[in-house]
């Protein structure tokens, strides 16, 4: 099968990057044609003053995007194009070049954006979701919610908006793949047609394989240092959870704060960057992971997959994605989203409790060789492919 995979990539790498990657190298070594369209928002520093300020017209409508796209089908012909992203340099009318030619649209949801100008459910740090179902999400504007800017929220609105009207969100994709049942029912309710929504969720590649040593003397968190990670709720309760080791992994906005507040409770240590090795052996010798987002920020939990990988459990929210994915009492445990003294509760149980955490970590990498595996994710999205194909 020739299968076209387009991506837009944010400025910032992300783990839709790590997915397209994934995904692509996955068809590949099953014997697939994989050819890629790509483009980046980094591609905007070098746009001339009159480029940036045509930037909202493209978000609705990128002419280049269409052209090139229309070239590159008219010469290889593919099979299926699969959409990663296409905010803000390829934008929704890419799907047009796809659909004059006869190739179906397969996209894949990794944020509520067209349900949130936002793309987080969040507004000011708390839980939202005033928008959903609304056309124009005219609450997103009023609240400045993207980029904390009322034009650009703006900006992102008339494109949800435009293709709400046109239909290109009904009419020109095929099949939308959500990672969770969560989110699929998110979508349904802001409007996505039930029978073109799919769950398939994200694959840990290569297997990092199950630790083989007993745990090592901390717990971990690895993630974004922002506000919707629930980075503050996680250090608020490590100031109650005694003198229980803790490492933070992740970068972000949060960051110096973050190191100052290590540094007074003197229990945590924030670790540099390291590389996917490192990381894998990090997260292998911890006792478990600790997963604090907030509300419905997120729409999978790679992360915590991979700790699953590792045979590590996982101590998340008992909200939306994080309640789907960790299961209490047998591949982890839930705490109240938001609530440090439940956190520090069940963190001081975690630790308390070897036995019970380590059995939960040998059920976490069931888990994972059950749901998780690139063999069984192959077998998934063949299996929309065809269908698609079919319809």
């Amino acid at each position: 099968m020739k299968v076209l995979l387009v991506h837009n990539h944010y400025q910032q790498p992300g783990g839709e990057d790590t997915v397209f990657a994934r995904e692509a190298a996955l068809l590949r070594e099953h014997g697939h044609t994989v050819l890629t369209y790509t483009r980046s928002n980094a591609e905007v520093r070098d746009f001339s003053p009159v480029a940036k300020a045509s930037l909202p017209l493209r978000m609705i409508w990128a002419r280049d995007a269409v052209r090139d796209l229309r070239a590159l089908i008219a010469a290889e012909k593919p099979d299926v194009a699969h959409f990663h992203n296409t905010h803000f340099m390829i934008s929704p009318a890419a799907y047009t070049a796809c659909h004059e030619a006869g190739v179906p649209v397969v996209q894949s949801l990794y944020n509520p954006r067209l349900l949130c100008p936002a793309a987080t459910f969040t507004r000011h740090g708390n839980a939202c979701q005033d928008c959903l179902g609304k056309t124009p999400p005219w609450p997103g504007i009023v609240h400045a919610c993207y980029r904390d800017s009322r034009l650009q929220t703006a900006a992102v609105a008339a494109m949800l908006t435009i293709h709400r009207w046109r239909k290109t969100w009904t009419l020109r994709v095929d099949c939308y793949i959500a990672s969770t049942e969560f989110y699929r029912q998110k979508f349904i309710a802001g409007g996505l047609p039930a029978h073109k929504l799919v769950v398939k969720p994200h694959f840990v590649a290569p297997d990092p394989l199950p630790r083989e040593h007993e745990p090592g003397d901390y717990a971990l968190y690895v993630g974004r240092l922002e506000p919707v990670k629930g980075v503050r709720v996680l250090l608020a309760a490590w100031e109650q959870a005694g003198a229980i080791p803790l490492k933070i992994r992740g970068e972000g906005p949060l960051e110096g704060e973050v190191t100052a507040r290590a540094a007074a409770l003197g229990t945590v240590e924030v670790v540099g960057r390291l590389s996917s090795e490192a990381l894998m052996q990090l997260v292998k010798g911890a006792r478990f992971l600790v997963w604090p987002s907030l509300g419905y920020y997120e729409t999978f939990g790679l992360v915590a997959v991979e700790a699953f990988a590792c045979g590590v459990p996982v101590i998340a929210s008992r909200a939306g994605v994080m309640a789907e994915i960790v299961t209490d009492g047998a591949t982890g445990l839930h705490f109240t989203a938001g609530d440090p003294a439940d956190l520090a509760a069940k963190v001081r149980w975690a630790w308390d409790h070897p036995a019970e955490m380590a059995a939960m970590g040998r059920a976490a990498r069931r888990e994972y060789e059950q749901k998780y595996t690139a063999e069984r994710n192959y077998a998934q999205l063949l299996h929309i492919y065809e269908m698609v194909r079919r319809r």
